[in-house]
């Protein structure tokens, strides 16, 4: 591959400058794809080329504020334990720098003459990938790397397989020989992929690598190595290494949070105290706060004392750490900043009733809702304006992140920072929330609890299966009424695909199925022109609902994989739920399309009654 062209900017006077640094442009990704696809840590192929991304212990000197803006979002920041979010850089034309990304895995193999080793042994040019020995072959980086579940990432062992049967035991010298790498052709499996050496040792193929135990029986430990971060020490690692692909969606799973901006903290007010607050937290009465504030904010009349105070009393009462050690063993923060929001969608936010730039507007239809009152719908929302901030905390490697406790997660940086990367999207949705004494008496049937039982139980054994410390895994939150509600927003936001014209990778489910909560929030927080254009508010007025409600629960009926799919007796995490029915594009949902049930929805053929909505699809 050619070198990048080199990358300029422009002055003022539109003559070309140099790059702030010279250092070569290897592609260019959406904004979004830095916190959700190709964050920290993550693999990334760009043409015949293959790097790792960086961490950010060097971001604050590497990124310009003006491509990598500071984002603001209070409750998140609280739960995370950071003072604020950066976007990462923009790729555009005019960019200066970008993130950083090193050369990842280091085993390449040579197409033309077939040679296997170290990319440093091809002898390539500065800035090219190349075979100086083949007239510049462009190499082609190792199909297979070494990871293990504690976010290690490492070069595949090759010498070590083909080798395997043909050194002694504890020898960790090489052979001195070339090694090669050839395709049968043959097949398209791993039975062609041939590996040699000149050494004289059989020829062996990559069949078997991707057993669990493949590498732990050649005596292979994980040296604990992270490529992505900068002059990182190999940490002690007792994780049983496993072979992956390179562009395996196992390599790399983001650990994401993310919070709706909703009153009072989404007015702008607290953006424009962002660091202040540890002053304002030590000064003790209200006195004190306006003397402060008229130093730190001269003639800036949209910051008054009050408005302040009003920030101060709501982030004593939103701490869950306020109720005591007790309620703090029991109450994860983070469930805490979702029932804070489950109460302001309930409650409303008018745009009327603010003054300031109000990033969360949420409202109740005009029209009458009773409509929706056969559907045991309580009265919709519409959420005409919101803003969400999502934060990549870490990341996983092999097993799912909620399989993870936190020790699991491997780190952005070396250093802790007080800063995460983010991306801020703003959108619309619609707020639907069910009568909560409906479901309790509905979630007391024997049949409804087993079918839970049975999805809880799954879940449950797969966690501990994924975890190395069974006892720290959390429960499974597969109750009754959160597989209903689960599985409503996936055939609702189908329905809206199909009938509203939104692709269903546009619209977003968030779910508010704990104690006291019984709703979720569809919308369209996207980064593109989906985004806030008032065609997904128009679909929660409570006519158009309903109707919608009504054609998703008559489509949840039958599926094209029927009758193996309402049938369904596997030991999943799913029951009555496929692709063909159910499941959406793993961005829109949270919880990676499991707990899913139709049969809650609309009962069985056997038991018709087993569904919450049964006496609908009867009418």
């Amino acid at each position: 591959m050619t070198p990048p062209r080199e990358r300029r900017s422009r002055r003022t006077d539109g003559t070309a400058s140099a790059p702030r640094l010279a250092l070569p442009r290897r592609g260019s990704v959406r904004r979004s794809q830095m916190v959700t696809t190709y964050g920290v840590g993550s693999l990334i192929a760009v043409d015949n080329e293959s790097f790792i991304v960086s961490g950010i212990d060097d971001a604050y000197r590497t990124w310009p504020l003006a491509e990598a803006p500071i984002v603001y979002e209070h409750r998140l920041a609280c739960v995370l334990g950071v003072s604020h979010f950066r976007l990462p850089p923009a790729s555009e034309d005019t960019s200066k720098d970008g993130v950083r990304v090193r050369r990842f895995p280091l085993w390449h193999s040579c197409p033309k003459c077939q040679s296997l080793q170290h990319v440093r042994g091809f002898n390539p040019p500065p800035g090219k990938n190349v075979c100086t020995e083949c007239d510049d072959e462009p190499l082609v980086p190792s199909r297979f790397v070494m990871a293990c579940e504690d976010g290690h990432l490492d070069d595949f062992p090759y010498w070590k397989w083909l080798h395997r049967k043909n050194r002694e035991e504890g020898t960790t010298g090489h052979c001195g020989g070339e090694m090669s790498m050839r395709f049968s052709g043959q097949s398209a499996s791993l039975r062609s992929i041939l590996i040699s050496c000149t050494c004289g040792v059989p020829e062996v193929s990559m069949e078997g690598a991707f057993r669990r135990s493949a590498l732990s029986e050649l005596g292979v430990r994980c040296e604990g190595r992270r490529p992505w971060l900068k002059d990182a020490p190999t940490e002690f690692c007792t994780q049983a290494p496993r072979t992956l692909q390179r562009g395996s969606s196992a390599i790399w799973q983001p650990v994401l949070r993310s919070a709706l901006s909703i009153p009072p903290w989404s007015d702008g007010l607290a953006d424009k105290l962002a660091g202040h607050w540890e002053r304002l937290r030590s000064l003790a009465t209200q006195e004190k706060i306006e003397i402060y504030l008229m130093g730190a904010f001269p003639n800036d009349d949209s910051i008054s004392v009050d408005a302040v105070m009003t920030l101060l009393e709501a982030e004593q009462t939103e701490d869950p750490e306020q109720g005591g050690a007790e309620v703090i063993g029991t109450v994860n923060r983070y469930q805490a900043l979702r029932r804070q929001e489950y109460e302001r969608l309930c409650a409303g936010n008018a745009l009327r009733n603010e003054r300031r730039d109000e990033q969360f507007v949420c409202e109740p239809p005009v029209t009458d809702p009773a409509v929706l009152a056969p559907f045991h719908v309580e009265k919709p929302m519409l959420v005409k304006r919101l803003r969400e901030v999502r934060a990549l905390k870490a990341f996983t490697r092999i097993a799912d992140p909620e399989s993870h406790s936190d020790g699991h997660e491997a780190a952005l940086s070396l250093m802790p920072t007080d800063w995460l990367p983010a991306m801020e999207v703003h959108g619309e949705g619609v707020f639907v929330r069910l009568d909560e004494d409906r479901l309790d008496d509905w979630a007391r049937s024997v049949a409804v609890a087993a079918r839970a039982e049975r999805m809880r139980t799954n879940h449950n054994r797969m966690l501990r299966e994924r975890a190395t410390d069974p006892a720290a895994v959390p429960p499974s939150p597969a109750t009754p009424r959160m597989v209903l509600l689960h599985t409503l927003a996936h055939v609702l936001i189908n329905e809206w695909s199909l009938g509203a014209g939104y692709p269903a990778a546009a619209l977003r489910e968030r779910m508010y199925t704990d104690v006291g909560m019984a709703g979720f929030l569809v919308y369209t927080a996207t980064s593109d022109s989906a985004g806030s254009l008032g065609g997904l508010v128009a679909q929660g007025e409570p006519k158009r609902l309903a109707e919608a409600l009504r054609s998703a629960l008559r489509r949840a009926t039958w599926c094209s994989a029927d009758p193996l799919c309402v049938e369904a007796h596997s030991d999943g995490t799913n029951l009555a739920a496929c692709h063909a029915c159910a499941m959406l594009p793993e961005t829109s949902c949270e919880h990676n399309n499991i707990l899913l049930d139709r049969a809650l929805l609309v009962g069985t053929p056997d038991d018709p009654r087993l569904g919450f909505f049964a006496d609908i699809l009867n009418r």
